[in-house]
């Protein structure tokens, strides 16, 4: 492993959509005059049943909550649709919703960084999302019904991706994966399932270059994410 990629991670020495069928716009957030969009069941069955296009376009348009007025654009996520890895962080800052991609600010460079110390690359072995696609004002947590309002898109993308194994950056994405109101200290270190896959928690990258000691704790998640994964059998 690089000194370079160690030094730089100061580590060298030691979270359901909601049913508004029949709802007006402002029902459920929708600015008024501004397009709805109503996920009818279709004969494929709905968001469960979407591809990678359908979905993406349905986020791209989705008015299911009060987040939609302020967004620049919805911030689908970004990688490998097939990968191994999927890590899930909050909601999208302001570079993401300039942008349209996740993880693309600061905490983005610390993530790869993260990445590339445990021989992974977005891109690759890694397909990054969100629990919620459009940026909360201030940046600020979503709140919980934010969160179900996109929990059947972030449900979806986990079913195409399959991968071996989920990481859990935050405690946002940990109460939504998990529902627990459990703190996230009391969750690192140990293997959770998401429906039928391990899922490690760990530290929210902007978290980490606010409070620089717990790199160390997130370079320990993330080896024993690894470790994990190695461990778990060919399905």
């Amino acid at each position: 492993m690089e000194d370079r990629i160690l030094k730089e991670l100061e580590i060298a020495s030691v979270v359901r959509l909601y049913e508004a069928r029949g709802a007006g716009p402002e029902a459920r957030g929708a600015a008024p005059g501004e397009p709805t969009v109503v996920l009818e069941p279709r004969a494929s069955g709905g968001v469960p049943a979407m591809d990678w296009s359908e979905l993406r376009e349905t986020v791209r348009k989705c008015t299911a909550c009060g987040l939609c007025r302020q967004r620049k654009q919805a911030v689908f996520g970004v990688g490998a649709e097939t990968a191994a890895w999927l890590f899930i962080g909050e909601g999208p800052g302001a570079d993401e919703d300039e942008l349209g991609e996740p993880f693309v600010g600061q905490a983005g460079r610390l993530l790869d960084s993260m990445l590339a110390a445990i021989g992974i690359k977005r891109g690759r072995e890694v397909y990054i999302a969100n629990v919620v696609k459009c940026r909360p004002p201030g940046n600020r947590t979503p709140t919980a019904e934010e969160a179900g309002a996109c929990a059947p898109f972030l449900d979806r993308q986990i079913e195409l991706v399959n991968p071996k194994i989920i990481v859990a950056l935050g405690k946002t994405a940990a109460v939504r994966l998990l529902d627990t109101e459990a703190s996230l200290g009391s969750l690192r270190g140990k293997v959770h399932g998401y429906k039928g896959r391990p899922l490690i928690v760990t530290y929210h990258p902007a978290y980490l270059l606010r409070s620089l000691p717990e790199k160390a704790k997130a370079w320990e998640d993330l080896v024993f994410a690894r470790r994990t994964l190695a461990d778990t059998p060919a399905a």
